[in-house]
């Protein structure tokens, strides 16, 4: 190994902590060439967080701010920050190392700490585009007849707009948009607001769902006693995964965390009827007899 004095290549610090600033001084005021690797767009670490250290109670600042003054004016560290080491080539001694350099979008040498980068900045702040003019949803005839009848039927009940969503899903099995569009009209709601009442309850779908909700309890009761099977054989059956429905839209599957019959474990609902005790051997039988 050289001594001290023959000093030969350079050194690379990856981490601009503490650590990594205060070792990175020791060896560039040895006489080595220093690189200082650290991923974030500057040095500094997680100290710079703290208000005092342990054990002396010392400023965290009063302790960081010298070496990362010093760090940044020595002739013998050159600093990479918003880099990240890659690869390391050879062996200890003789060695390459690829760092990737992030781009900034900001010209270092010529930041004055301004901050209109930031308050520019095209990741965190989007440009405003004037909304594209969205074509009016008319559903058909028949749908159109269906969605008035629903409306119809809670006319003079205040708050209508959860039973009338209601009795759309139990007619179609999911609310299609059109029928939604026209809710929002006939109520006078904004779109916006009926969609987000919509999206909060799980009852609610905007994807075609079967005739046959099929929900099969995972859990810790009937999942000890073979709940996964038993999804597993009805996925199979059906062909399908879970929040899936059949081509044919005869069945939509799910599964559930509890349907409080955990004494009938293994447990799965067919729409409001109940099968428990399940084998993966029932599964076709059970299935059978809804088509």
């Amino acid at each position: 190994m050289p001594a001290i004095t023959d000093k030969i290549g350079a050194v690379l610090v990856v981490g601009g902590g503490i650590g990594g600033m205060q070792a990175s001084l020791d060896l560039a005021n040895a006489g080595f060439k220093v690189y200082l690797v650290e991923k974030s767009p500057a040095i500094g670490g997680v100290m710079s967080q703290l208000d005092k250290t342990f054990p002396t109670n010392d400023c965290a600042m009063c302790t960081l701010a010298p070496r990362m003054v010093e760090c940044g004016n020595h002739i013998n560290v050159e600093k990479l920050t918003y880099s990240e080491v890659e690869s390391i080539e050879g062996r200890p001694g003789k060695f390459k190392v690829r760092v990737r350099k992030k781009a900034r979008s900001v010209d270092p040498d010529k930041c004055t700490g301004c901050g209109e980068c930031m308050e520019s900045c095209l990741v965190r702040n989007f440009a405003y585009l004037e909304p594209l003019p969205v074509e009016p949803l008319e559903p058909a005839s028949d749908e159109l007849d269906e969605v008035n009848r629903i409306l119809e039927e809670h006319a003079s009940e205040k708050g209508a707009l959860l039973p009338v969503l209601e009795g759309i899903n139990a007619r179609y099995n999911w609310l299609p948009p059109a029928a939604v569009s026209r809710v929002s009209e006939a109520l006078g709601i904004p779109l916006a607001r009926v969609l987000r009442i919509a999206t909060f309850y799980n009852m609610f779908s905007f994807e075609p769902r079967g005739e046959q909700m099929i929900r099969v309890c995972l859990g810790t009761s009937c999942y000890v006693k073979g709940g996964g099977k038993i999804l597993g054989a009805v996925k199979r059956q059906l062909n399908i995964e879970v929040g899936g429905t059949t081509e044919d839209l005869k069945f939509s599957l799910e599964s559930v965390s509890c349907v409080g019959c955990c004494g009938q474990s293994p447990v799965m609902t067919i729409n409001d009827d109940i099968y428990g005790y399940l084998t993966q051997e029932k599964i076709p039988d059970i299935l059978a007899s809804y088509t």
